[in-house]
């Protein structure tokens, strides 16, 4: 009896272990605005930023990616009072390379960027990203004209997600950004089962 236990106990953790090298972990890059840069928003469109937020479900692992021109703009990360006020003195974050990628290190939470720019705030170059809200709806936003209507529904286009940066690439084609494979806990529980178990 003792080694049909040993032996169902082998094959389990032989398949926990497998089953953990097949595990994968999905998160998406976003390019902010699904635009080639972060930029101030057209007459035609200036609210672009509040609608492309609201089409996304953010999850811890994500990245937001920024391009911009380093000489003409930057990127800071606010208070949501600062946010509201377009006050950009004082940012939590301040980044300025051209190639900004702000990683989503929270589960829940609200977070607050604008162009770093004097005057681009005031003309809507700001975004409002919720993670594991219920979305990016503020009162003063949802009863805006401009608001989205009810059925909008848009793709949100992934781009490769590593530890480094990577420059966007041309496609806005959607690709599985990570593997995560456990190898440790699995092999441990096949080691113990052969000599512990």
């Amino acid at each position: 009896m003792a080694i049909h236990n040993k032996i169902f106990f082998f094959l389990c953790s032989l398949l926990l272990t497998f089953l953990q090298i097949q595990t994968k972990v999905f998160s998406f890059q976003y390019k902010v605005g699904d635009l080639n840069a972060w930029s101030l928003p057209s007459s035609t469109n200036p609210q672009i930023y509040t609608k492309w937020s609201k089409l996304h479900n953010f999850t811890l692992g994500d990245s937001l990616l920024f391009l911009y021109p380093p000489s003409q703009d930057s990127l800071i990360q606010v208070t949501q009072e600062s946010y509201k006020s377009c006050n950009i003195k004082d940012p939590i974050l301040f980044m300025n390379n051209g190639n900004s990628l702000f990683n989503i290190t929270s589960s829940h939470g609200d977070f607050y960027f604008t162009s770093g720019v004097n005057g681009h705030c005031q003309k809507n170059q700001k975004i409002h990203i919720s993670v594991g809200g219920i979305g990016n709806v503020d009162v003063e936003e949802a009863n805006s004209p401009n608001s989205l209507p009810a059925n909008a529904n848009a793709p949100s286009y992934q781009a490769a997600f590593g530890n480094i940066p990577v420059a966007p690439s041309s496609s806005d084609s959607h690709h599985i950004t990570s593997n995560f494979h456990v190898f440790i806990i699995g092999f441990g529980s096949v080691i113990y089962a052969l000599f512990f178990g």
